[in-house]
């Protein structure tokens, strides 16, 4: 399989005494600056799901006119909470 190549980046001295101080034993920057792209595109890919779910949300309330306030929110999350932890102790 071929590999591809990011293009070169010019970084202020100080971020790259800041990236190198923090590696692990044996980690290379370039494996560092994989693994944080790596890590970039799982974070933006969540967020837009996040966003989506969150839209499609909204546009079912408007659709169907049934909404929650946050008291009835919190209250339905505290008891899902609850109801783990009387599980978990079990």
């Amino acid at each position: 399989m071929k590999t591809a190549s990011f293009p070169s980046l010019r970084v202020d001295p100080d971020l790259r005494r800041a990236a190198e101080a923090v590696l692990a034993d044996g980690e290379s920057l370039s494996s560092f600056v994989e693994d944080s792209i790596r890590a970039g595109i799982d974070r933006r890919r969540l967020q837009q799901e996040f966003i989506a779910r969150g839209l499609a949300s909204r546009a079912e309330a408007r659709r169907t006119g049934e909404y929650f306030t946050a008291d009835e929110v919190h209250a339905g999350l505290d008891e899902m909470l609850a109801t783990a932890r009387t599980k978990r102790r079990r």
